[in-house]
C-alpha cells in the first residue's frame, strides 16, 4: 500500500458541532450532571468523551430527575417527549438539527394540510421516530423501492413525501421516482431533505473511488450517513469498510491495495481521522488529500442556552 487518499469534504457538519457544543456548554452553565436523552450524536467516541465531563446519556426521561437539566439529541424529538420534558419540569435545551427541525415542520404542514405523507427513512431511526410522532395518523413510512412499490395511499387525500436526512442521495431518488410513477401527483420539497452534508460526502466519496482500491470510513455502526458512505462504495463495487477508529482496521484488506480511500461520518470528530492517518504513515503511505468543497455551515446553539447564559452574564 503506497497512498492513503484523504476525502474532502468529510467529518462534522454544522448540526453534529452545534450539538456537542451544546452539551459542553450547557455543562460549562449548569454543572453536573447534564442529563442528555439518547446518544447526542451517532458516535461512540463524542459519546464518551462527553460522559467523561458530566454528561449522562439516558433513553427516557423516565430516567432524569425531576427539574434536571436535559438536551435533546441532533435526531430530534416528537412532540410527546417536549410535553413530557415540561410535566417533568426539566430544563430542556433542544439540540435538534436545524434541518432536521425543517423535516418536522414541512410534516406537520402537510398533515394540517389534510396530506396523506409518506416518510422515506429507516425504521427505528430517532430521526424518523421524532418524524412521525410529529403527524402518526398522517404518516407511513417506506424504507426501499419495494416498499414504494407496495405502499397504499388514499385516494381521496393530497399526496406529500417527506425524507430523513441522512440517507443515500441515489437510494432515495430511486424511491422518490417510484412514488412519482404510482402518484403522479405526490408533493415533495423543491430538494429532497438529504442534508448538505450528507450529500457532500457522498460526492466526494464517489470522486474518490476513481483512484482508490479500498476506502475506509470513519464512524460508529449506527451512524446512518457513515453507513450510507460504505454503501457508495459497495454500488460502486470498490471494497469498503466501517471502522470506530484504528483499532477497527485489519491490515489482511490491505493485502493488493496500491491506494486506500479515507473519509468519515458527519459525527466523526477530525481526531480519528488524524490518527488514522498516522496509522497509515507509520507503515509507510504517503498522505494525499482530495480538494472539492469548502462547506462554510454554521448553526447558531439553541436559544435556551443562549438566553440562560446571557442571563447569567
Amino acid at each position: 500500500m503506497k497512498r492513503l487518499l484523504l476525502a474532502s469534504p468529510r467529518g462534522y457538519c454544522a448540526g453534529v458541532e452545534r450539538a456537542v457544543e451544546t452539551v459542553e456548554r450547557a455543562l460549562a452553565h449548569y454543572g453536573r450532571p447534564v442529563y442528555v436523552r439518547k446518544q447526542i450524536v451517532h458516535n461512540s467516541h463524542v459519546v464518551e468523551d462527553l460522559r467523561a465531563g458530566g454528561a449522562v446519556f439516558v433513553d427516557t426521561l423516565a430516567d432524569v430527575p425531576e427539574g434536571a437539566t436535559v438536551v435533546f439529541s441532533a435526531h430530534g424529538i416528537a412532540p410527546a417527549v417536549r410535553r413530557e420534558a415540561d410535566e417533568l419540569r426539566l430544563t430542556a435545551i433542544d439540540a435538534t438539527c436545524p434541518l432536521v427541525t425543517k423535516v418536522h415542520a414541512q410534516a406537520r404542514r402537510y398533515a394540517e394540510a389534510g396530506y396523506a405523507i409518506v416518510l422515506i427513512g429507516h425504521a427505528g431511526h430517532e430521526e424518523v421516530e421524532g418524524t412521525l410522532g410529529e403527524a402518526p395518523e398522517a404518516i407511513v413510512l417506506v424504507q426501499s423501492t419495494d416498499d414504494a412499490e407496495r405502499v397504499s395511499l388514499p385516494a381521496d387525500r393530497p399526496l406529500a413525501y417527506v425524507t430523513q436526512t441522512t440517507l443515500s442521495v441515489d437510494e432515495t431518488g430511486e424511491i422518490v421516482a417510484v412514488l412519482r410513477r404510482r402518484f403522479p401527483r405526490i408533493e415533495g420539497p423543491a430538494r429532497e431533505d438529504i442534508c448538505y452534508a450528507t450529500s457532500n460526502r457522498q460526492w466526494a466519496v464517489k470522486e474518490l473511488l476513481r483512484e482508490v482500491d479500498l476506502l475506509l470510513v470513519v464512524g460508529s455502526t449506527n451512524s446512518s450517513n457513515s453507513q450510507r458512505l460504505v454503501d457508495v462504495a459497495h454500488a460502486d463495487g470498490t471494497p469498503a469498510y466501517l471502522v470506530d477508529d484504528t483499532h477497527g482496521i485489519d491490515e489482511s484488506w490491505l493485502d493488493g491495495c496500491e491506494t486506500v480511500g479515507l473519509t468519515s461520518g458527519a459525527s466523526a470528530p477530525e481526531r480519528l481521522v488524524a490518527e488514522v492517518c498516522a496509522w497509515f504513515t507509520a507503515r509507510g503511505a504517503e498522505l494525499c488529500e482530495q480538494e472539492l468543497v469548502h462547506e462554510d455551515v454554521s448553526f447558531r446553539l439553541p436559544v435556551e442556552l443562549r438566553r440562560a447564559e446571557r442571563a447569567a452574564a
